[in-house]
């Protein structure tokens, strides 16, 4: 490698690093990005036109820019309820990038870099089965939850099969296209039947989960080709994913294993709520909203499917003018993705400081006047506390039950992504503004400009 090339790549490391440092603040995030995307221009550039150690060089110039108008392309298109689906996919399309790569450089290795590509092969493929099970879920195209431990088992006992046929190919020191293709398959359905079986309150720390295995199959890789860029980069990737895993499993109280392998309570029904509902006029929120001394605005998915956030801050922006201290409350899987709602109200320039974490905000509640939940669902669950036979039972949730008033604008009665009813569409202190959160959230924009 020539000192240019090497100098190049140092450049693009100390981006990449930079970049993941910044993206660790909603205020610095989006310089961050910019980093890192031009981190990721400069490394590719160098690797492409620097440091050729291939053939046919226009054909892969084409594929690049094949490759850079689909990324941009997509981007551009993407809607902010459907960026979860677009990182799984990003996500499992570098693991199996990863993957491939691995097993193309295979017969070329020998020793520990032989070794290094089987493990690649194996974390690459489980990352782009599991994945590609992620986004099917997400995009609503498999409904419901499967609960089945048999899916479980299948999938322990293929990612085992992997790993065995891996000792054995390692040890024999061969390397064969049939071998490698069926230790990726193996290790794809793996990921495929572990990632069915959990729910939707799960999925972010699932995402995670697969963009640590993810950015661990990257840096294998580059051990295998001998690439400190892609080694640098994997790590990066690798343990941001791993310590997100972490501490999101532990924001839910469980633990990795549980989310995954599942819990005996999974397999009961959650308790039919029962009661009736409270609905209430746009008019009629707009007065207690006007009046209220402390208001919290709880987003969930629903907020997405609506693209409603503008009329959120421009709620939450008259409120304030009357006086009323508005926070946002944000639970760390609200959504379906890590980061989901901060993402979506940081596009609506919604004050930093105003978003707070549930830890932080769930004590604030008791002395909150109003909570206006916008379809936010399963964690806002009261069942989540006290039915043992919920899917959700043990996951913290935010307690918005326990403020004076709580407005929640849904279209209809539907059920949330676990499929359990919410008890708190029926608590006394509920009421249910019912209809599109765009056309409801501006209904109040023109209720609140008439009071003032």
């Amino acid at each position: 490698m020539t000192v240019t090339a090497q100098i190049l790549y140092m450049a693009s490391a100390t981006a990449f690093v930079l970049g993941v440092r910044l993206m660790g603040s909603p205020a610095t995030a989006r310089r961050g990005n910019r980093l890192l995307a031009i981190g990721m221009i400069v490394a590719l550039g160098t690797t492409v036109m620097v440091i050729p150690s291939f053939s046919h060089v226009i054909a892969v110039l084409g594929v690049v820019a094949l490759g850079t108008i689909a990324g941009v392309w997509s981007a551009l298109r993407v809607r902010m309820t459907a960026m979860p689906q677009m990182v799984a996919l990003f996500n499992g399309l570098g693991g199996g990038a990863a993957a491939l790569v691995a097993a193309g450089g295979w017969p070329a290795t020998s020793g520990s870099a032989g070794w290094l590509a089987l493990l690649t092969m194996i974390l690459g493929s489980l990352s782009f089965g599991g994945s590609a099970v992620a986004l099917i879920k997400l995009q609503e195209w498999m409904r419901g939850v499967f609960w089945g431990m048999a899916l479980r088992v299948v999938g322990i006992l293929a990612i085992l099969a992997a790993v065995a046929l891996a000792v054995f190919l390692g040890a024999v020191g061969t390397a064969h296209l049939s071998a490698a293709i069926l230790l990726m398959v193996m290790s794809a359905l793996s990921g495929a039947l572990l990632t069915l079986p959990i729910g939707g309150a799960d999925m972010p720390v699932v995402i995670s989960l697969l963009n640590a295995l993810t950015g661990l199959s990257a840096a294998a890789t580059g051990f295998v080709l001998g690439n400190q860029l892609l080694i640098i980069a994997g790590t990066l990737v690798g343990a941001s994913g791993t310590i997100l895993t972490q501490q999101m499993s532990r924001a839910m109280h469980r633990s990795l294993g549980t989310v995954i392998w599942g819990n005996k309570i999974h397999a009961q029904g959650g308790e039919a709520s029962e009661g009736s509902v409270q609905p209430i006029t746009a008019d009629d929120v707009a007065m207690l909203l006007r009046y209220a001394k402390k208001v919290v605005v709880v987003p969930g998915y629903g907020l997405a499917v609506a693209r409603a956030q503008l009329e959120v801050k421009q709620v939450t922006d008259l409120l304030q003018e009357f006086g009323v201290e508005v926070l946002f409350g944000i639970h760390p899987v609200a959504g379906r993705m890590p980061g989901h709602m901060n993402v979506l109200l940081a596009e609506a320039n919604v004050s930093y400081d105003q978003l707070w974490e549930m830890e932080r905000i769930n004590p604030r509640f008791p002395k909150t006047d109003v909570v206006l939940v916008i379809g936010a669902n399963d964690v806002t669950n009261p069942a989540a506390r006290t039915q043992a036979g919920s899917p959700l039972y043990g996951m913290p949730i935010l307690n918005v039950d326990q403020a004076s008033t709580v407005v929640v604008l849904k279209r209809s009665m539907g059920k949330g992504f676990a499929g359990v009813d919410n008890p708190l569409y029926f608590d006394v202190k509920t009421r249910m503004l019912f209809g599109d959160a765009k056309h409801s959230l501006s209904a109040l924009v023109r209720e609140l400009e008439g009071i003032a």
